[in-house]
């Protein structure tokens, strides 16, 4: 396992499509026995791949938020087009 107790800060350098595996490795520098604020940074160079993962991050977190806003009779502000987007369909 990797100890980050030691850390003052963490760089994402290299985006992966699901956004809880991202949080899950800045939380790992919580551990206990860390006794700094760590500074958690995202560096993404413009007209990437790594542009358009993050911008899927963004589309998957608004989906969770609005899936688990739902009263179970409807998903609110979710479209077929929203969720053919997710599925990567056209």
């Amino acid at each position: 396992g990797l100890n980050l107790t030691q850390a003052d800060y963490i760089y994402l350098i290299d985006p992966w499509w699901n956004p809880a595996t991202e949080n899950q490795a800045i939380d790992r520098s919580y551990r206990i026995g860390q006794t700094k604020n760590v500074i958690a940074v995202r560096m993404i160079c413009s007209n990437t791949v790594e542009e358009k993962i993050l911008t899927l991050q963004k589309k998957k977190t608004i989906l969770a938020q609005n899936l688990l806003k739902t009263d179970g009779t409807k998903f609110q502000g979710l479209s077929k087009q929203d969720l053919l987007d997710i599925l990567g369909q056209k």
